[in-house]
């Protein structure tokens, strides 16, 4: 054990020689006056390995892009309590990660200590992937290669890796500007079986925007996704955009019945009146007066028939469960909705739920709770952000000792 001052020792201690040690003191009398003036010195605490949580167990990863942390192993009297896959997640879109780290921090990280999620889904990261100007750009990465992104770099690196945010590995799709984007962070005790970021399984590229990120385990799939927004206009990058990706999610969806599916984060899409504070003034919203030929396009991007069709769709013929919905039939004008307009201007008090937890219907007997942590039309619980984090929280997964691919969700 090293030790080093907490106060000046006296001088006969400093003083004395070896013989007088020897023929004065003891070696335990030595040793108890040596505490009265010296601490142990500590190692650092970030080359301790992590004690796993009564509820966190770890699990081999298998192949795939994965990163995974090193676990201390239980006692075998505890195994039979821990749980061996995710079960608590929350969605959020940050509308700039690096602000809310800047703005927000203490408040946003004090809120995933008292819930505890084992899984974070963040949208809209807005931070440049990783790339010269004119070089490729690696959506894996933060982007270093000049002093203002090292600096912005090291701001969000050193919030990740403070006690909270240090116990969870995390996953990047980045797109080449300060624009969309999403993050996945897992607790290492969870290690995933395979992250990949695409819609398509065959491909390994990032989709574009970084929009995508896809985490499997032994018992199910995840998609964190942040939906393209509809926009105003039967244009490339607005109507035709966000066909083009229903109809691509909608196929991911039907292909992938392998194992139940945990689709979270900001899906852009209103699917009920319910859903909006204010239906007539979301359905009739338009921008500079322009109204859309097809009277099923009209309205707030979000809130157009047309959206809210195509949603429908996918939760019937992806056999899909609105979580939140499930749990909550009514309105609740106060706590109901996922994303609140300005407080400032015509958008005061106009809110909309377009933040999701969306399960497999084999999973509908899981859920315990869903809910939104956001209230009010002063963004109460927003932490600097136009959405409020989402949580899901469901019952843990049963696996069959007698199956060595699928799981048995009892």
């Amino acid at each position: 054990m090293k030790y080093e001052p907490i106060q000046q020792s006296p001088i006969y201690l400093r003083n004395l020689t070896e013989t007088e040690f020897g023929n004065q003191y003891s070696v335990e009398l030595w040793k108890q006056r040596m505490k009265r003036f010296f601490q142990p010195v500590q190692k650092d605490a970030s080359f301790k390995k992590p004690t796993l949580s009564s509820t966190c167990s770890p699990s081999p990863a298998n192949d795939g892009e994965t990163k995974t942390g090193t676990a201390t192993p239980v006692e075998d009297d505890d195994k039979e309590t821990q749980k061996k896959q995710p079960t608590k997640f929350l969605t959020w879109n940050a509308n700039s990660l690096l602000l809310r780290i800047k703005n927000n921090w203490p408040e946003f990280t004090k809120f995933i200590d008292d819930i505890d999620p084992d899984v974070i889904a963040i949208q809209e990261v807005r931070m440049p992937a990783a790339g010269a100007k004119g070089a490729p750009k690696n959506p894996r990465e933060l982007k270093d290669d000049n002093n203002s992104s090292r600096e912005e770099k090291l701001i969000i690196t050193r919030a990740l890796s403070g006690p909270t945010f240090r116990k969870y590995d995390v996953w990047w799709s980045l797109s080449d500007s300060k624009y969309a984007g999403t993050a996945l962070f897992i607790k290492k005790c969870f290690p995933p079986k395979k992250v990949s970021f695409n819609l398509d399984p065959s491909v390994s590229k990032h989709e574009p925007d970084g929009r995508v990120i896809i985490a499997e385990f032994e018992s199910f799939r995840l998609i964190n996704t942040y939906v393209p927004n509809n926009g105003w206009k039967d244009e490339e990058t607005s109507f035709q955009r966000r066909r083009k990706w229903d109809k691509r999610i909608k196929e991911f969806i039907l292909q992938s019945t392998d194992k139940p599916l945990i689709w979270c984060g900001d899906l852009n899409v209103s699917h009920e009146e319910i859903d909006v504070s204010h239906p007539e003034f979301f359905r009739t919203a338009k921008l500079n007066g322009y109204i859309p030929p097809n009277k099923e396009d009209c309205g707030q991007p979000g809130f157009t028939l047309s959206e809210r069709k195509r949603f429908g769709t996918i939760l019937k013929e992806g056999k899909l469960i609105d979580a939140y919905r499930y749990l909550h039939k009514d309105v609740d004008m106060d706590r109901g909705f996922s994303w609140s307009g300005n407080p400032i201007g015509k958008y005061r008090g106009k809110r909309m739920r377009i933040d999701y937890h969306l399960v497999s219907e084999k999973l509908k007997d899981k859920i315990v709770k869903c809910e939104m942590h956001g209230q009010g039309i002063e963004l109460e619980g927003f932490y600097g952000s136009d959405h409020c984090p989402v949580s899901l929280e469901l019952a843990e997964f049963t696996l069959d000792p007698n199956d060595s691919e699928n799981s048995n969700l009892e």
